[in-house]
């Protein structure tokens, strides 16, 4: 998942910046891990055995707690998704949409794999001093 998120394409003084958060072994297949990315706690995914990662917000806007990450990883109706560990509500882990709610989405990042390293596109204002 290497495309821009679609504010990024919409505002020009938004610059980006890839953040190595881990290594790709250290995310347990179907688990999550949370990493501070700037200010922002960033739930990364994996699914299954290989590379395939998704990155969303840690918020859980249900329980206003930082889980996600904690949350369960699994399949609903071929969306791979992610429950939350509190009130088990599912969001889908390609658009951050609540499955359960469509009123309620989790913002999503770009992540990648580079050299058996997990990197997130992080976004920061453009003249902005990196933290």
């Amino acid at each position: 998942m290497n495309e821009l998120p679609p504010e990024a394409r919409r505002n020009e003084s938004v610059t980006h910046s890839w953040i190595e958060v881990c290594a790709l072994e250290d995310i347990i297949p179907n688990t999550g891990v949370c990493a501070l990315v700037g200010k922002r706690q960033i739930a990364v995914v994996r699914v299954g055995e290989g590379e395939e990662l998704y990155a969303v917000s840690n918020f859980d806007p249900f329980s206003k707690a930082f889980v996600i990450s904690r949350g369960i990883v699994g399949d609903k109706g071929g969306v791979p998704k992610i429950a939350s560990p509190i009130y088990k509500q599912n969001f889908d882990l390609r658009t951050g949409q609540c499955l359960d709610d469509p009123e309620v989405r989790l913002p999503v990042y770009a992540v990648r794999v580079r050299d058996g390293r997990v990197e997130v596109l992080a976004p920061s204002q453009a003249g902005a001093q990196a933290s």
